[in-house]
């Protein structure tokens, strides 16, 4: 797959513009990235931005805390998928998997995936891996397979920590071959992501994409 392809170009910063959103949406255009990962209230207007590509839209749901209520996530879900979504990157409900409700989580996450799959989108759920252990990693993988999602994914980029080689090998390894493996979370240069790709990540979330592209063309000239 060509490196472009691989990118989410993100911009999920509470104080984002509309004009951040546009100049997003412009570069994803320019580069081919895979799509641009935005909050769903700016969902509508980066669809109006892509209508003429093949750029897709995925829009974060729950984010970034997961602590919402599964109805919540997925209004949420069906007010993105209605506006443009095709896929839709939820945060788990770290608390209650913290605390063993594994069905609460499980339950949770196919509702959204549910709620999706009547527009036809993808569910990527975010783990939130520097606030687990790998033991609950890997018991998240295992639910989120079990939900019916289509990714797991590593962070919010929100919290303590992001994407490591650790974490998206153990997580592709949970996964084997039936989900993708999203890396995002803190990935800023050429190398981070050829790191993350080689432990098994096949989509990569970043706002630092164009950055990352002229570095790449620079080293592979």
């Amino acid at each position: 797959m060509k490196l472009n392809q691989y990118f989410d170009h993100t911009q999920l910063k509470p104080d984002a513009t509309e004009d951040q959103i546009a100049t997003l949406c412009r570069e994803a255009k320019d580069y081919g990235f895979y799509s641009v990962c935005v909050n769903s209230s700016y969902v509508s207007f980066a669809a109006s931005q892509l209508s003429d590509s093949d750029v897709k839209i995925a829009a974060v749901v729950g984010f970034p805390l997961g602590a919402c209520t599964t109805a919540s996530k997925v209004f949420e879900t069906e007010e993105a998928c209605k506006a443009g979504a095709k896929e839709i990157d939820m945060v788990l409900h770290v608390g209650m998997l913290k605390s063993g409700k594994y069905d609460y989580v499980r339950d949770d996450i196919a509702a959204v995936v549910s709620a999706a799959a009547a527009y036809e989108a993808a569910v990527k759920v975010i783990l939130e891996t520097c606030l687990l252990t790998d033991e609950k990693i890997i018991t998240a993988c295992h639910l989120a397979q079990a939900a019916g999602a289509a990714f797991v994914k590593t962070s919010t980029g929100f919290s303590s920590g992001g994407a490591t080689e650790h974490h998206i090998r153990l997580m592709r390894q949970t996964v084997g071959s039936s989900m993708g493996v999203k890396a995002s979370g803190g990935i800023r240069t050429y190398t981070d992501v050829q790191k993350m790709i080689a432990a098994g990540a096949d989509r990569i979330g970043a706002s630092a994409s164009v950055s990352i592209m002229k570095e790449a063309a620079l080293e592979t000239k």
